[in-house]
């Protein structure tokens, strides 16, 4: 009996809990996405803005960890084996596009730094 209500708190808190988290990664994306749209624009529309890439890259990876919490808490109250498969199938899909953003982030500042090294002149708008 006692398990059974202790089981019922923690179903209703985490049901509360996943769609927080999912509109916290929806806003983490809105918000970084706005802000890097209005410096795109301040920029010139310069593609090449590697501040503004790195930026955006590291919101969308924030957005990501918020929005894989949330699946993660989904695996608590799942109760069947289909709906576990279908988690693990979306939580292995946003490790993977964490993993790509976070080696692409890797590789951009890799590549900037390398580029100070070399004596090459930074952009104003590269500098740390």
């Amino acid at each position: 009996m006692v398990t059974e209500f202790l089981e019922e708190i923690l179903t209703t808190v985490i049901s509360f809990m996943i769609p927080v988290l999912e509109m916290m990664g929806v806003f983490v994306v809105a918000v970084g996405a706005a802000q890097s749209f209005f410096k795109y624009l301040k920029s010139g529309f310069k593609a090449d803005n590697t501040e503004l890439k790195l930026g955006f890259a590291e919101t969308l990876a924030m957005a990501l960890e918020f929005k894989m919490g949330g699946e993660i808490l989904k695996t608590v109250i799942t109760k069947t084996i289909n709906e576990m498969w279908v988690l693990a199938a979306i939580i292995i899909l946003r490790a993977i596009l964490t993993f790509v953003i976070h080696w692409e982030i890797k590789q951009e500042k890799n590549a900037k730094h390398a580029a100070g090294k070399e004596g090459k002149e930074v952009l104003p708008d590269e500098k740390s």
